[in-house]
C-alpha cells in the first residue's frame, strides 16, 4: 500500500511539473508547436517534391512559399472585406453614438444618473484606453516577431525531419524500431489530418454563413461570413463570438429583430449541420478525442498558452493519444481520453453519410 502511494505520488509531482514547465517555458515553446504541426501539413507536398527529384532544401522553400502565399490571400482577403466595412464607419459611429445616447437616456430615467456623471465616469476610462492601445502596439510587435519565428522553425524541421525521426528512433530497441517509425508516422498524419479537416470546414461554413447573411439582408455579409468561419480556428468560442458580433453590428446598422432572430437561427442551423454532417464526413475518424477531455484540453490550453493553446490543444491531444495507445504502460489513458462511439443513435441517413464517405 505505501508502495502504490508512492507511486501516485511520484505521478501527481511529474504532472505537476509537466505543467508547469508547459506554463514557464510557454514563449520557447508556442512558436516550436506551432511550426511542428503546421510542417505536418505540408509534409506530403514535401515529398511529393523530392520524388521527383527536386532537392529537399528547394522542396522545402517551396512549401514555405506556399504556406506565405496562402497567410498574405487570407490578409488580403480581410483587408478587402474590412475596408469595405470602413466605407460604412461613418453610418456605424452614428449609429453608435445614437445607442449610447439611448444608454444615457434609460441610465437617468431609471437610476437618476446625470448624463454629466455619465461622461465623467467615460473621461475617466481615457487613459485605460490609452494604454490599452498601448498594450495592442506592443502585442502585434511580438506576434510578428513570434510568426517570423515559427517560419523558421517551419523551414528547419522540414528539411531535417528524416534526422530527428532516426534520432528518436535511437532510442527504441532492434525489435521496437518498426513500431516506433508506425507511432511516428500517426503522430505526423493526425495532426496533418486535422489541419486539412479544419481548412475543408472554414471553407464551407464561409459558404453557408455567406448564403444565410446574404439571404438575410446582413450588410457586408461577406466578411461577417468569413470572420465567423474563419474563428472556427478557436473550436466552440470562435463561431459563437463571430455570430455574437454580427449580431451586434447588424443591430447597431439599424437591423430589424427579424433579421437579428435570422442571424442566429443561421448559426444554429449551421452548427447542426457541422456538427452532424461536415465534422464526421470532412474530420473523420482520425482525431478520437471524446467531448469530455476536448474540452479539458482547450481550457488547459487557454491557461497555459493563452490562444494558441487553444488552436494546438486538439492535435497536441490526438498525437497524445496516439503515443498511449502504443505504450503499453500509458493504454488506459488513451482509452479514458478516447472517443466512444454510439452508431446505433445516428439517425439512418447519416450513417448512410458515413458508410459512403468511408467508401470514398
Amino acid at each position: 500500500m505505501t508502495i502504490s502511494a508512492a507511486s501516485a505520488l511520484k505521478k501527481l509531482l511529474l504532472l505537476f511539473f509537466l505543467i508547469a514547465g508547459l506554463y514557464f517555458a510557454r514563449a520557447f515553446l508556442i512558436p516550436l508547436s506551432i511550426g511542428a504541426v503546421v510542417a505536418t501539413l505540408f509534409l506530403p507536398l514535401c515529398r511529393w517534391l523530392e520524388d521527383r527529384s527536386v532537392p529537399r532544401g528547394l522542396a522545402v522553400v517551396i512549401c514555405l512559399l506556399v504556406l506565405m502565399s496562402f497567410i498574405v490571400g487570407i490578409g488580403f482577403l480581410l483587408s478587402s472585406q474590412v475596408s469595405t466595412l470602413v466605407r460604412d464607419f461613418s453610418l456605424l459611429r452614428q449609429s453608435g453614438l445614437q445607442t449610447i445616447d439611448h444608454f444615457q437616456e434609460y441610465l437617468f430615467n431609471q437610476f437618476g444618473i446625470s448624463i454629466e456623471k455619465q461622461n465623467q465616469a467615460l473621461s475617466k476610462q481615457q487613459p485605460a484606453i490609452t494604454q490599452f492601445l498601448k498594450d495592442m502596439a506592443v502585442s502585434f510587435t511580438s506576434l510578428f516577431a513570434n510568426v517570423i519565428l515559427t517560419l523558421v522553425y517551419i523551414l528547419f524541421l522540414l528539411y531535417y525531419r528524416s534526422h530527428m525521426k532516426q534520432f528518436i528512433l535511437r532510442f527504441s530497441s532492434p525489435s521496437q524500431k518498426n513500431e516506433m517509425g508506425k507511432v511516428i508516422d500517426r503522430v505526423g498524419n493526425v495532426s496533418q489530418q486535422y489541419l486539412l479537416g479544419l481548412s475543408k470546414m472554414i471553407v464551407c461554413l464561409w459558404v453557408m454563413y455567406g448564403i444565410g447573411f446574404s439571404i438575410l439582408g446582413v450588410e457586408n455579409a461577406l466578411f461577417f461570413a468569413f470572420l465567423c468561419g474563419l474563428l472556427e480556428i478557436v473550436p466552440f468560442i470562435g463561431n459563437i463570438t463571430g455570430t455574437a458580433i454580427t449580431v451586434l453590428v447588424a443591430g447597431v446598422q439599424g437591423g430589424s429583430f427579424l433579421m437579428l432572430t435570422g442571424i442566429v437561427g443561421t448559426y444554429g442551423l449551421i452548427q447542426f449541420i457541422q456538427g452532424w454532417v461536415l465534422e464526421p464526413l470532412i474530420v473523420g475518424s482520425q482525431v478520437k478525442l471524446n467531448s469530455l477531455f476536448t474540452i479539458i484540453a482547450l481550457v488547459l490550453g487557454e491557461i497555459l498558452w493563452g490562444l494558441p493553446g487553444i488552436f494546438l490543444a486538439i492535435p497536441l491531444m490526438a498525437m497524445f493519444k496516439i503515443v498511449c495507445d502504443h505504450v503499453e504502460p500509458l493504454k488506459s489513458y488513451g482509452f479514458l481520453i478516447g472517443a466512444i462511439e454510439h452508431k446505433k443513435t445516428e439517425p439512418g441517413l447519416i450513417r448512410k453519410i458515413h458508410r459512403w464517405s468511408n467508401k470514398k
